[in-house]
């Protein structure tokens, strides 16, 4: 936490956060999950991802860039597999309602798949596995983005930094989360190097001209590249095939970034999947199996003896046990910032320090 940091209750954030997205447009109930979805990836610790992007949610809603009030609709059924239009909502609601159907089409035929088309940036693809998890269900998540990853030797951006997560329940503390986008590193990672004055590894990012390069800043004015190389690029066309193609969406170049054209709908797609895990084993079961592969996971030797090994969605529950405790950490312009936006739009509602 940096000493400018301003910390405040993660409660007092929501309810902030809620008043700020009821009063763009959104129905009470809509407003209250998009707020819950922000605050819980601050808690998890993902701050570039929680209510650093509420201020230009906000101002989508009010452009009409995103629809407060979508009229999201089954346009093709069959058995286990839908395809919705999002209607231009915001990516959260859309991306709730397509794994709330999943959910329930696992409940009567124990797979369900749902597409969603016509949508915007939906946050942290783990906020809907986890919905699938909490329910005893193993979830997937998935979306496209704009494009800003090159391919190896290419020169301009060909596929977007495509997220998808994996829940499944453990029954213990918390649920196995895996969820990552496909770049070798994230923008953020490049400034941090910059503000170190350290050089980057050739394989983080490009310039302009998709040129391999160690500068940081070069890098961070060119483009990202895929981990894992092509091992990572295939992932991510497939992820691009299972949203934007299949969904009857639009896909690569057919999308538009939120901050690069903030009057214009995305356009985004995503894909929900939940299995009934239930169905071929009992919760008992699983919990026992699960709890044998952490314990296994957690055993494996480090060669640095004061690290742990983790899996995945540990540390975001330990940070989150942490914030709920000691506060979220927001940065100070941040802080200001939501504060004037509230005043902007007339909000009562204020955000206290801790």
């Amino acid at each position: 936490m940096d000493k400018k940091d301003i910390l405040v209750n993660h409660a007092d954030l929501q309810n902030f956060s809620a008043a700020l997205f009821e009063k763009a447009g959104l129905s009470p109930e809509n407003a209250d999950f998009f707020a819950q979805s922000l605050v819980d990836i601050n808690l998890w610790g993902i701050d570039s991802h929680g209510v650093l992007r509420l201020p230009i949610y906000v101002k989508r809603l009010k452009s009409g860039a995103c629809n407060p009030k979508p009229n999201l609709r089954t346009v093709k059924s069959a058995i286990t597999l839908e395809v919705m239009d999002g209607d231009n909502g915001p990516g959260q609601i859309v991306g709730r309602a397509a794994m709330e159907r999943a959910i329930e089409l696992a409940k009567t035929y124990n797979f369900g798949i749902v597409g969603a088309f016509h949508s915007n940036h939906f946050g942290a693809a783990a906020t809907y596995s986890r919905m699938a998890a909490a329910q005893g269900m193993l979830g997937v998540s998935m979306t496209n983005v704009v494009q800003n990853v090159v391919a190896p030797g290419g020169s301009k951006p060909i596929i977007g930094n495509n997220p998808f997560s994996v829940a499944v329940p453990t029954y213990g503390k918390f649920p196995f989360v895996l969820d990552i986008s496909l770049s070798a590193v994230s923008g953020g990672k490049l400034l941090l190097a910059s503000k170190k004055g350290e050089k980057i590894p050739l394989d983080w990012g490009t310039d302009k001209f998709g040129k391999p390069t160690d500068d940081p800043d070069v890098a961070f004015n060119g483009f990202l590249l895929p981990v894992g190389a092509y091992k990572g690029l295939g992932l991510a066309y497939v992820i691009e095939i299972l949203t934007g193609v299949l969904t009857s969406g639009v896909f690569l170049d057919g999308m538009k970034g939120m901050y690069k054209y903030p009057d214009d709908p995305s356009l985004t797609s995503h894909m929900m999947m939940a299995v009934n895990i239930s169905a071929i084993m009992d919760p008992g079961e699983l919990e026992k199996r699960m709890t044998e592969f952490t314990q296994k996971i957690h055993s494996s030797p480090m060669w640095d003896e004061k690290q742990e090994m983790l899996i995945p969605g540990e540390l975001e529950h330990r940070t989150m046990q942490a914030r709920k405790a000691n506060g979220i950490p927001l940065q100070m312009n941040l802080y200001e910032e939501l504060t004037s936006l509230a005043t902007e739009l007339g909000v009562p509602a204020t955000l206290s320090k801790m």
